[in-house]
């Protein structure tokens, strides 16, 4: 066989291959962004035009255009539904952003740690990944100018909201400095929230995109988290300059985005039954994240170091003795619980050794608290041994 030289560069998933590992119904798993099935929303699909089930438009369904556009207007992003390509989840929105960007050795910027298929898109066309440490309110700005000085990447990939996997929520005030460190550079963005409605406090904050004067941006989200995943309906909202590309690399992808996927989401954005739904997930995953907060102070207090998230489904946890949290992943699902090793979410792994990411929001509290001891359990057998 003779493929393509990015072939090389292809890595799998070791997300996805810890979720399929990890099927049994016993096994308690921390490891994926999955939402709660019992917050799924039922969905109804008797009025459902049968035009719905036709070949549609590549940029999507108009209406739904127009009802994101809407959305993000009042979160202050400046946007017309002609700005908004409807997507195959917003990991199409990486894939394409890919595509357009990326030859071998282009030079992205990027958080550290940083979403993982974001990584793995980009590395497969042969990028150079660029780190900015994340500190608690966003990233180190004096980092941030020092690479904008020294290189030039082609876009800024960055996660303000509920950072996965870090769960930080950048400030007011890093929301500012990095749009205005990116306009003076002319440096595009992608603005990544899929999580900005996942929010427990009071808190909210605007968009970077909104922020900006000078350079290009794309700006992306998705009902995955919020609605039915299964939907596989994100968008993408980006400047003038940059969305003719994006829509005909849409067009030579996949013609358009599932229809009835599209149908089903106008159905609720925008609506009171959509907000009332927010709500009673807000509430839902905020009891998950205290009951999972409560079993780490009684069981990690002397093993790592973590900061309560805000919002979003994860906590990240820092090891007080570091070491290669992927060691551990066959010990843990022998005990019936995974997890995901915080490792693979930087650019250079073998450098950023004794971090995880636990995910609060699919199992229930009353197995939580168990599936969190047997971890705590799995990694001080792992101390013990490596003392030895």
């Amino acid at each position: 066989m003779v493929f393509s030289e990015r072939v090389d560069r292809l890595k799998s998933s070791l997300i996805r291959e810890i979720l399929a590992a990890a099927q049994r119904p016993e096994v308690m798993s921390f490891a994926g962004g999955l939402p709660a099935e019992s917050m799924l929303p039922k969905v109804e699909w008797a009025e459902m035009p049968s035009y719905i089930g036709q070949y549609g438009m590549s940029e999507g369904e108009p209406a739904l255009r127009e009802a994101i556009a809407a959305e993000a207007r009042l979160l202050g992003v400046p946007c017309e539904a002609s700005q908004v390509l409807i997507v195959s989840g917003s990991q199409q929105t990486l894939d394409l952003a890919s595509k357009l960007f990326i030859d071998r050795g282009t030079e992205v910027l990027l958080e550290a740690p940083t979403y993982l298929a974001a990584l793995q898109a980009f590395q497969l066309f042969g990028a150079e990944c660029l780190a900015v440490p994340q500190e608690a309110d966003g990233p180190s700005l004096v980092a941030l100018r020092q690479r904008l000085e020294q290189h030039k990447p082609a876009f800024a990939y960055l996660i303000p909201t509920f950072q996965n996997p870090s769960a930080v929520r950048y400030s007011e005030e890093k929301r500012d400095a990095v749009a205005a460190l990116l306009d003076e550079f002319k440096v595009t963005l992608i603005e990544d929230e899929p999580y900005r409605e996942l929010v427990f406090d009071e808190g909210s904050a605007k968009p970077i995109v909104s922020r900006m004067c000078q350079a290009s941006w794309i700006y992306t989200g998705t009902v995955s988290k919020t609605l039915l995943p299964g939907l596989r309906v994100g968008y993408l909202i980006a400047t003038p300059d940059l969305f003719p590309y994006l829509l005909r690399l849409k067009q030579s992808a996949d013609l358009h985005t599932n229809r009835i996927g599209q149908w089903q989401a106008l159905q609720w954005l925008g609506s009171e039954q959509y907000r009332s739904h927010l709500s009673e997930l807000r509430s839902f995953y905020r009891l998950r994240r205290d009951a999972m907060q409560v079993a780490l102070a009684e069981h990690f207090s002397d093993l790592a170091d973590w900061q309560v998230p805000q919002g979003g489904l994860f906590f990240w946890l820092q090891l007080k003795q570091p070491f290669d949290t992927r060691t551990l992943l066959d010990s843990a699902l022998a005990q019936d619980v995974v997890f995901m090793p915080g490792e693979p979410f930087f650019i250079d792994p073998e450098r950023n050794p004794g971090y995880l990411r636990l995910n609060f929001s699919h199992v229930a509290p009353e197995r939580l608290t168990e599936g969190v001891r047997r971890l705590a359990c799995v990694i001080r057998e792992a101390l013990v041994v490596e003392a030895a």
